[in-house]
């Protein structure tokens, strides 16, 4: 029997995290600040140790530099693609993290904890920091059953962990649809090869957090794409009409036709 690839509608508001992997990493702050800016509601930040994934990419350090320049409010979401996830928790949280979502693969393997996945939720909030749990493509659904009432969200990829970039697996739709059906309530993360190509299918199926990197970061228009993938959620997801569909913000174009607009009339009432 196939599994359906929607689900029910959903009351969980939607969330996108442009991925800073897909960003020019010589300007991390300035493209952080960017996409904050067009309207991202989280930072996507991918901590690869080299073991757990084949690639290296940041940790704590640069977390703690980023959340300087770009201040209190952003909200980080630490994606810890580690083989260690219990070990980097403190020096996450003592960086500024917002969120820390670890590997049921590594946790269920970590020599460092006592009863790993119960244990490590406890030491992630005992920190300040909210829980969030990641499943592989190749982890059936049903291996995070028993942990979703410690945690604060489902992170389910839509690609190999490891690299930005690669191509969304809609084969992996049916997880979000049977976390969305059970959990209704359930924060429930995409991340790998979403955009506006793909967004519906993953709304559909009923995630409400979208991780998005090359589509937000090559984009002309930031804004556009992240209200574009805001609007799908909301529309295919949790079932909203189109006047109920968040609207676009007024943006510094805008004041500057104002602005300019403003002058012109001066400068015909003078002249």
């Amino acid at each position: 029997m196939s599994t359906p690839c929607c689900a029910s509608p959903h009351c969980v508001e939607c969330a996108i995290g442009p991925s800073m992997l897909a960003s020019d990493l010589s300007n991390l702050s300035s493209n952080a600040k960017s996409v904050i800016a067009a309207g991202a509601d989280e930072l996507h930040l991918d901590v690869m140790d080299g073991h757990f994934v084949p690639n290296i990419t940041w940790g704590a350090p640069v977390i703690k530099c980023l959340r300087k320049s770009v201040g209190e409010d952003a909200y980080f979401d630490c994606h810890m693609m580690v083989s260690s996830p219990s070990q980097w928790v403190k020096d996450i949280a003592d960086a500024g993290g917002s969120r820390y979502c670890f590997h049921l693969e590594a946790a269920l393997t970590d020599s460092n904890i006592n009863s790993s996945v119960v244990e490590l939720c406890k030491l992630i909030r005992s920190c300040g920091m909210e829980v969030g749990v990641a499943l592989k493509p190749g982890t059936d659904v049903s291996a995070v059953r028993d942990f979703v009432s410690l945690v604060d969200m489902v992170l389910v990829m839509t690609v190999e962990p490891g690299f930005g970039g690669q191509k969304f697996m809609p084969n992996m739709m049916p997880k979000v649809v049977h976390l969305r059906d059970t959990f209704p309530n359930l924060n429930i993360q995409v991340d790998g090869g979403l955009s506006p190509s793909t967004i519906d299918v993953a709304a559909k199926a009923g995630a409400n957090s979208i991780v998005a990197g090359s589509a937000v970061f090559k984009a002309a228009d930031k804004e556009e794409v992240i209200l574009g993938l805001r609007n799908t959620v909301e529309r295919l997801g949790m079932g909203r009409k189109e006047g109920e569909l968040t609207k676009k913000v007024k943006t510094r174009g805008a004041e500057v036709g104002v602005l300019v607009a403003g002058l012109m009339f001066f400068a015909g009432k003078y002249m």
